[in-house]
């Protein structure tokens, strides 16, 4: 008799503890917003990660006007590049923590207004070394939208709606490098350096401003715990709670985890160390480009800064032109997810990889063997519109396989895959006038191609063996 009343007991303790669970309503949720609130949010995110990207690269065109005034080697100038591009690949061990704790707004706005703040010594630095320090804190303050913006796109749309705006945000944190040497040529042929950074102060005010007015809090987690806390305010009980509440985050611990959880990954599981390896690599390529392009039009070509700034357009137009394909992949997913009664397998995401594998080699051996000085300049121009299209196929056939397949650790995943592709950024521009010197025009892009047409094989490989090696994984969704 005894027994039955504690089962009674127990059972009203809980009936009484759901009565003060919190939910997520339809007018919490971010998925039920207006289609203009959420559409407006990807704009905003996105042009804020284009601003941040389009920040390292315009440094590659004020390098002669730096060397001047501080009276510095080539070399140590290209340093405020790499280390921008190193600070963008380490502050996501951080800031993704971060946003586990305080919510994705918060990480956004702080960031972007550290990230508005130390741009101003770079736009009036006194010497070479404020110059630099202050360039890698700008691109650690700036990674927050390589991190953890493309979890806003995915907190805003169903699984079966977010591919068209994830396209978009997928977009803006390559077309940026592109966009940043041709504003910055144009900016430093008429006038003085530290203009570029001045225009760039400004954007980066307007970005911080969008952000602050037109972009709401998204992370679930987040939103339950605000609601809670107004719940317990207004009638004044304390006993409300969410689901979330039970398993509360310790920020230390998700710090450590975040620090350590990407190396782990790569030491440890071949497949995520190798396809890290690959966009390293490409990456690598597409940043040496901004050193290798003077070169190749300005020396060879005769053009001027600001000609050579356009020169970038056909690496951004094959990106656009490879993201306007974005339709036929979604059809042909579509297509395989039926085959397979809706649970196909990660490796189908490989075949966007496949021809991206095929075009980045193909595109750097046309730059390469048209960079001759009597071949027309538009050839070597066209040569880099399916090197870039490439590079947009590579990158989001990785992203979304390392997120498929390492589900349960896919913030390390994404986050061991940005420190080595920011590493591989960072240190192939310091050495690309070298070898360009050395090698020439043609053998050191050819050598470059022949790299890349090295790993093209990758995502062939991995789409006939992947799930093999996911069944032996200790990370993976087998």
């Amino acid at each position: 008799m005894s027994g039955s009343t504690t089962e009674t007991k127990d059972r009203q303790i809980c009936i009484e503890r759901d009565h003060f669970m919190v939910t997520l309503d339809p007018e919490d949720d971010p998925q039920y917003l207006p289609p203009w609130r959420r559409w407006t949010a990807v704009i905003v995110i996105s042009s804020a990660s284009l601003c941040v990207t389009c920040a390292s690269s315009i440094a590659s065109f004020t390098e002669a006007g730096i060397s001047i005034e501080f009276n510095v080697s080539k070399e140590v100038t290209v340093l405020g590049l790499s280390l921008f591009v190193m600070g963008l690949g380490l502050g996501p061990l951080l800031v993704g923590p971060l946003s586990e704790v305080y919510g994705r707004n918060i990480v956004y706005q702080v960031s972007y207004l550290l990230f508005f703040l130390f741009s101003w010594p770079i736009a009036f630095a006194p010497d070479i070394g404020v110059l630099l320090v202050f360039r890698f804190i700008t691109g650690f303050c700036g990674s927050a939208f390589l991190s953890v913006a493309g979890g806003s796109v995915s907190d805003m749309f169903s699984n079966a709606t977010v591919a068209n705006p994830m396209a978009v945000y997928t977009l803006s944190p390559f077309l940026g490098p592109i966009i940043g040497p041709i504003f910055s040529s144009f900016i430093n042929q008429n006038i003085n350096w530290r203009w570029t950074y001045r225009v760039q102060l400004i954007w980066i005010f307007c970005e911080l401003v969008a952000l602050i007015l037109l972009v709401p809090e998204t992370y679930t987690p987040v939103i339950l715990k605000w609601k809670v806390q107004r719940l317990r305010k207004t009638t004044g009980q304390q006993d409300y709670y969410s689901s979330f509440d039970l398993n509360d985050t310790n920020l230390l611990h998700a710090i450590l985890v975040s620090c350590y959880k990407p190396f782990q990954l790569m030491f440890f599981d071949r497949m995520a160390l190798l396809l890290n390896i690959w966009t390293a690599l490409v990456l690598g390529i597409l940043y040496l480009t901004f050193q290798a392009f003077p070169v190749i039009f300005e020396t060879n070509h005769g053009f001027n800064e600001q000609s050579t700034g356009l020169a970038f357009l056909g690496i951004g137009f094959g990106m656009i032109t490879a993201i306007s394909s974005q339709p036929f992949w979604n059809r042909l997913f579509a297509n395989e997810s039926l085959k397979f009664n809706g649970k196909p397998p990660p490796e189908i995401r490989l075949y966007m990889g496949q021809l991206g594998g095929i075009l980045v080699p193909i595109g750097l051996f046309w730059l390469a063997f048209t960079s001759y000085p009597h071949i027309h300049w538009i050839v070597p121009i066209i040569a880099s519109i399916p090197f870039g299209a490439g590079v947009y196929f590579v990158f989001t056939s990785v992203f979304t396989y390392l997120v498929t397949v390492y589900r349960p650790i896919a913030a390390s995943a994404m986050a061991s895959n940005s420190a080595m592709r920011s590493t591989f950024a960072a240190a192939f521009p310091l050495f690309a006038g070298a070898m360009y010197h050395r090698l020439g025009t043609v053998g050191a892009t050819a050598l470059m191609a022949g790299l890349a047409a090295i790993m093209a094989p990758l995502p062939f490989i991995f789409y006939r063996i992947g799930a093999r090696l996911r069944a032996d994984s200790r990370f993976a969704v087998a």
